[in-house]
C-alpha cells in the first residue's frame, strides 16, 4: 500500500471517529437537558393535587417565571395563557417571594384582559415551593369592592334625598306654629306638611323596597308565575292614581304567558312602570300595558303619551335617584328609585329592562323575562286538546 493510500485511510478513519464522538456527546447533552427539563417541570408530591382542589385562581412558575401549572380559574381570569404571566404586577410579587424566600402578599389593580370588569381588584399571595419555583394564589375581590362602593354610594344618596323632605317638614312645622293665630295660613301650611310627609313616606317605602330587591334572589324559591295575573294586579293597584289624573290605562288581551320567579316582586316592577307612566302622562291621556313573547322571551311593555325623555338622559333612567326633571319629580312625588327597582327585579329574574322614548311622543318601558311552559294545572281544556 502506498504512502498516499495510508494517509487517505488515516484521514477517513479520523473523521469517522470524530463524527462518532460528536454524536455521542450530543446525545449525552440532549439526555441531560431532558432530565433537567423534567426535573424543572415536575412538581413536588401532592402539589398538583393541592392545585386541583383550589377553587381560586392559582398557578406555579419556574425560575424563569414560565408557568408550570395553572388552574382553570387562573386561565379564565387572564393571569396566564398557560405559558407566561400576563401581568408584570403579578411577576413582581412572585420575584419578591423568590428573593426573600418568604411568602409575599400584595393588593393589586389588574387591567382587564379579554372580558370582565374594567379593572380586577385582587390580593396576590406568593410562596416559594423550592429554590426556584413559586406558588401564586389570587383572591379576586372585584365584586365585593364593587358592592361596597354601591353601598356607600347608596347611603350617601339616601341621606341626601331624605334631607329635603325632612327639612321641609321641619320648616313647615315651624311655620304652622308661627301662624297659630291665622287659621287660613295654618290650613295652607298643614296641607303642604301633609304633602311632604306623604313624599317622605313614599321615599322610605321605596328605599325599603330597593333594599329588599337588592338582597333577595327570587329564583331561590321560584314558582311559575302567570304574567297575565301580574299585569292585572299591578294595574288594579294604580287605578286610584289613574282616575285622579283622568288617565285611561288599557291592558292587552290575555296572552297566557308564564315565567319563573317571585310574583310579588314582578307585580312591584310592573306597578312601578304603570305608576310612572301615569305620573308623566297628560290629563285625559292613555297608558298601554301589553304582553307578548319573542324567541322564548316574554316582553311586558308599558307605553305612555307623556313628554318623553331626552336621548342624553335615556341611558341613565335606571340609575338610583336619577331624575330627568327635578321640578317634575317634585310635582309627581317621584323618588328616583322606581325604575332602578324595576331594573333590579328584571335582572334578578334572569331578564332585563329597556327604555325607548322620543321627546313629545312619549315613552315605552319593557321588561324582558325568560318564558316557561304553562303549568299543567293552568292549561284550559281547550289548550290541552290542542296539545293532544
Amino acid at each position: 500500500m502506498s504512502a498516499a493510500s495510508i494517509v487517505v485511510l488515516g484521514i477517513v478513519f479520523g473523521l469517522a471517529v470524530g463524527v462518532v464522538f460528536t454524536l455521542l456527546i450530543r446525545a449525552a447533552v440532549d439526555r441531560g437537558a431532558a432530565v433537567l427539563d423534567l426535573q424543572a417541570d415536575a412538581l413536588p408530591d401532592g402539589a398538583i393535587a393541592v392545585l386541583s382542589a383550589l377553587t381560586q385562581p392559582a398557578l406555579v412558575v419556574d425560575g424563569s417565571n414560565a408557568v408550570v401549572q395553572a388552574t382553570p380559574e387562573a386561565l379564565a381570569m387572564g393571569l396566564t395563557d398557560g405559558r407566561a404571566l400576563a401581568h408584570p404586577e403579578v411577576r413582581r410579587v412572585i420575584d419578591a417571594a423568590r428573593t426573600t424566600g418568604d411568602a409575599a402578599r400584595a393588593d393589586l389593580l389588574l387591567p382587564r384582559t379579554a372580558a370582565g370588569p374594567r379593572t380586577l381588584v385582587v390580593t396576590a399571595h406568593a410562596a416559594p415551593i423550592d429554590v426556584s419555583r413559586v406558588l401564586l394564589i389570587v383572591d379576586d375581590r372585584s365584586e365585593s369592592v364593587r358592592l361596597d362602593a354601591m353601598r356607600r354610594d347608596f347611603v350617601a344618596n339616601t341621606s341626601h334625598e331624605l334631607k329635603t323632605p325632612i327639612g321641609a317638614v321641619s320648616l313647615l312645622a315651624e311655620a304652622v306654629d308661627s301662624a297659630a293665630d291665622d287659621p287660613d295660613q295654618v290650613r295652607r301650611f298643614a296641607a303642604r306638611l301633609s304633602t311632604e310627609a306623604a313624599r317622605l313616606g313614599a321615599l322610605v317605602q321605596q328605599i325599603i323596597e330597593f333594599s329588599r330587591v337588592q338582597g333577595a334572589d327570587p329564583l331561590d324559591a321560584a314558582e311559575a308565575v302567570s304574567l297575565d295575573d301580574v299585569l292585572r294586579t299591578a294595574v288594579d293597584r294604580t287605578r286610584v292614581a289613574a282616575e285622579a289624573r283622568g288617565v285611561t290605562v288599557v291592558v292587552g288581551k290575555r296572552a297566557h304567558l308564564w315565567t319563573l320567579g317571585d310574583q310579588a316582586m314582578l307585580v312591584t316592577a310592573v306597578q312601578n312602570l304603570v305608576a310612572n307612566a301615569i305620573a308623566f302622562s297628560p290629563q285625559k291621556g292613555h297608558v298601554g300595558v301589553g304582553l307578548r313573547k319573542r324567541d322564548g322571551v316574554v316582553e311586558i311593555a308599558v307605553s305612555d303619551q307623556g313628554i318623553g325623555i331626552a336621548e342624553e338622559d335615556l341611558g341613565r333612567v335606571f340609575e338610583r335617584f336619577y331624575r330627568t326633571d327635578q321640578a317634575r319629580s317634585r310635582q309627581t312625588g317621584g323618588t328616583g328609585l322606581g325604575l332602578s327597582i324595576v331594573k333590579h327585579i328584571a335582572e334578578n329574574h334572569g331578564g332585563e329592562a329597556r327604555a325607548w322614548s322620543r321627546l313629545g311622543r312619549g315613552s315605552t318601558f319593557t321588561i324582558r323575562l325568560p318564558e316557561i311552559p304553562a303549568p299543567t294545572t293552568a292549561r284550559t281544556p281547550r289548550r290541552e286538546k290542542e296539545r293532544a
